[in-house]
């Protein structure tokens, strides 16, 4: 490892208020959303401001603004804004529905629950929101857990698994975005690396799944779908496997969405302009969080603190395997402590960067163990939005649905198998990308 300064813990601080503010205050009152995590991120950023007090306030702004508008928060930003107008656009008009109904209507009994979970792998793929997926599909699981003997906390537990898969995968996914513009890498290079990994986790899920329904009894109500409605999901997931620009990608999808929903009389202009404007609205917080994040970091790195946590972190690592599990530990503990797969990227990615180009690890891998971990430990945790969505709308204890949640476990388990044998082999190096490059 190179000499580098050592920096100081104390430059952390502003890191240790945010955690503070924003899990005190789900354990004080049981509501992890008590604390709106914008208003928890405003004030850590206030507490950075006012450290360091050789330097001048201006100066400081500076920094923060360096950090805030940096070109790949403010790409992140705009690609978070457009990814709520698609999924919000498509939505809107049916595909969320047809893409259930369809798959209901050819599954046999014994074969709901698997259809189900592979059913939210592909709706959170397209839609690129597992939080979305949860709440668009429980409502299904409690009416097949109604009309079968299939237990709720299963069907809660398929639903949680396949809404993860997309959500480690998704070209539009915030958290697949954050990991890789944070690791300066391609979506599509990526999303490779990352499928070849967490692959056998879904196939092993299915079959646990299988297992554990085959014997399924029970009647179903008839389903009708129309498949027109499905075209923008599968449109977006074709152009972003071939490669087309995010941003084009994006934009494609909520215009053909919206012509679709013209012709069958789903939208007019005026509906339609405001259901994009809601999808966009959804996402603005986590845009500004994005950008609030940038600006604290920044000046968390400006005064030693990340020179102090990759010292204190690599400080122990010998190898290129000890590195990588030193960025999954990374993002997992931060993911456990926000109960945010997204938050927790966005604030560990630079740190993980520095680790992946001290130990020469390939930024389609750091970027995916990024990912992988960050979702394994959002779709456990009972205080993650996830499980909290799907017990709500379920009416049982997210604490019942963790034992079914085996997607995500075994995604870890393969996130660990994939460090410790050096899966997949990526013979051909791929050095960082150019900052601007987000196809």
């Amino acid at each position: 490892m190179s000499d580098r300064t050592k920096g100081t813990p104390f430059a952390l601080l502003p890191l240790v208020v945010f955690l503070s503010i924003f899990i005190g205050s789900g354990i004080i009152t049981g509501n992890f959303k008590a604390v709106p995590i914008i208003v928890a991120a405003l004030i850590a950023v206030g507490t950075a401001l006012t450290m360091n007090r050789q330097k001048p306030f201006s100066e400081k702004m500076d920094v923060f603004c360096k950090g805030a508008g940096h070109p790949n928060i403010m790409l992140m930003a705009v690609i978070f804004i457009l990814a709520g107008a698609f999924s919000a656009a498509a939505n809107g008009m049916g595909a969320v529905e047809s893409t259930v109904n369809l798959a209901l209507s050819v599954l046999p009994h014994n074969l709901l629950i698997v259809g189900l979970f592979f059913i939210a792998c592909f709706i959170s793929l397209s839609m690129g929101t597992s939080t979305g997926t949860v709440v668009a599909l429980a409502p299904i699981g409690v009416g097949i857990s109604g009309q079968t003997d299939v237990s709720l906390a299963l069907a809660m537990g398929a639903v949680i698994g396949g809404a993860m898969f997309g959500d480690n995968l998704s070209f539009i996914s915030d958290t697949t975005i954050a990991a890789v513009r944070t690791q300066h890498t391609k979506m599509k290079d990526k999303f490779k690396v990352n499928f070849f990994i967490v692959l056998p986790a879904a196939i092993v899920t299915a079959i646990i799944l299988f297992a554990l329904t085959a014997g399924v009894q029970g009647t179903l109500d008839s389903y009708s779908y129309n498949f027109v409605k499905i075209l923008p999901y599968l449109a977006v997931l074709a152009a972003a496997l071939a490669g087309v620009n995010v941003l084009i990608v994006l934009t494609g999808g909520i215009i053909l969405s919206g012509i679709i929903g013209f012709i069958d009389g789903s939208y007019n202009f005026l509906t339609f302009l405001q259901t994009v404007g809601e999808g966009i609205g959804n996402m603005q917080n986590l845009a500004m969080l994005a950008i609030l994040i940038g600006g604290m970091v920044e000046i968390i790195k400006y005064n030693g603190g990340l020179d102090f946590l990759l010292h204190t972190i690599t400080k122990n690592i010998k190898s290129k395997r000890g590195a990588q599990f030193g960025i999954a530990s990374l993002v997992g503990i931060t993911n456990l402590s926000t109960s945010n797969n997204t938050v927790s990227i966005i604030m560990t990615g630079p740190l993980a960067k520095n680790i992946a180009d001290e130990y020469e690890i390939d930024p389609r891998k750091s970027a995916s163990l990024l990912d992988i971990f960050a979702c394994s430990v959002q779709g456990i945790i009972p205080y993650g939005g996830q499980l909290m969505a799907a017990s709500g709308l379920a009416a049982i204890s997210p604490v019942a649905i963790m034992p079914y949640s085996f997607y995500p476990v075994l995604t870890g388990v393969c996130g660990i198998l994939a460090i410790l044998f050096n899966w997949p082999r990526l013979s051909d190096k791929q050095p960082a990308i150019e900052k601007k490059s987000v196809s």
